[in-house]
């Protein structure tokens, strides 16, 4: 008699396909506090789910540790290939943008969510080696236990505690203070204003001297660095955020403006430290902005035109 739950079975495959799925928003969220791209985190995920289909799932007793756990060691492998190639730069991509609830009308509420989902991921991104990073996000961020996280690392469990001590460390030592969702949107507006004003002295007291500028337009991606530069080109930034409203994407503040027929125009976002803006972002691109997690646009005020 055939084993019901053998790999052969259709119905066997059916349930471990659904099983997967209903983990599947989870894992993508690991993987992405891992690596910090979307669509590495994609191809992350997928990884795993072809690891899945060639494993008998009998022989799996808990499949959401299972899957965790091949998650992790996924996303690791990625990093410690990263810090193996310094020579490949990974900013030449376009940032992986989505946008959140949050648009200033709770200055703290952005402020929290910004952090938790924005600049604490770029803190560890940043400043933690891939076994600390493993640690911390699997414990702090998913209540991954540790006995479950030493395994996937090959280090013991007080050895898990350890590095997820060291970057709870590091993290906490670069929180953001209280209040600072709220300053870095106002810079935001007041870089939106000297621009649309042609303030272009303005502009660059709000500009760090090494400031990225990153653009997707119909005709292709550039990079533009530098205060001057960016401000000379600052017009765009305020025109692509005419009439748009204020948005967190991916923790950062940010504007999302729209089109009449309801489709989105132009996404902006900025990454703001020590008053200045360090790094912008601007997609005008249809085929980008179709790609983006956007949130349905506004509707439109009672008794106004169709």
């Amino acid at each position: 008699m055939a084993d019901d739950s053998s790999p052969q079975d259709p119905a066997s495959g059916d349930r471990v396909a659904d099983a997967f799925e209903s983990q599947r928003d989870r894992l993508r969220s690991v993987a992405y506090r891992m690596l910090g791209s979307h669509a590495d985190a994609e191809d992350v995920v997928q990884e795993a789910w072809l690891r899945l289909s060639r494993q008998d799932p009998a022989a799996i007793g808990n499949l959401a540790g299972w899957l965790t756990t091949v998650v992790g060691r996924i996303s690791l492998d990625v990093l410690r290939s990263r810090r193996s190639r310094p020579d490949v730069s990974y900013d030449v991509r376009l940032p992986e943008l989505a946008e959140t609830p949050g648009g200033g009308t709770e200055p703290a509420e952005d402020a929290a969510l910004a952090e938790s989902v924005g600049l604490a991921l770029l803190v560890v991104l940043d400043t933690l080696g891939p076994s600390e990073r493993l640690a911390f996000v699997l414990h702090d961020l998913f209540a991954v236990p540790f006995d479950e996280v030493g395994p996937i690392l090959g280090k013991s469990t007080a050895a898990a505690k350890m590095l997820a001590s060291r970057a709870r460390r590091k993290v906490q030592e670069n929180r953001p203070p209280a209040g600072a969702g709220r300053e870095q949107r106002e810079v935001v507006t007041a870089f939106l204003a000297a621009a649309r004003h042609g303030d272009f002295e303005g502009l660059l007291r709000l500009l760090d001297p090494d400031v990225r500028l990153t653009v997707d337009s119909p005709g292709g991606v550039a990079v533009t660095l530098g205060a001057t530069a960016v401000a000379r080109g600052a017009k765009l930034s305020a025109g692509a955020a005419g009439g748009g409203r204020e948005v967190l994407v991916d923790g950062r503040p940010g504007v999302v403006s729209w089109r009449a027929d309801g489709t989105p125009l132009a996404v902006l976002a900025f990454t703001v430290a020590a008053g200045r803006i360090t790094e912008m972002t601007v997609v005008t691109n249809p085929q980008s902005l179709e790609r983006l997690a956007l949130l349905d646009p506004p509707r439109p005020e009672p008794g106004a035109d169709a």
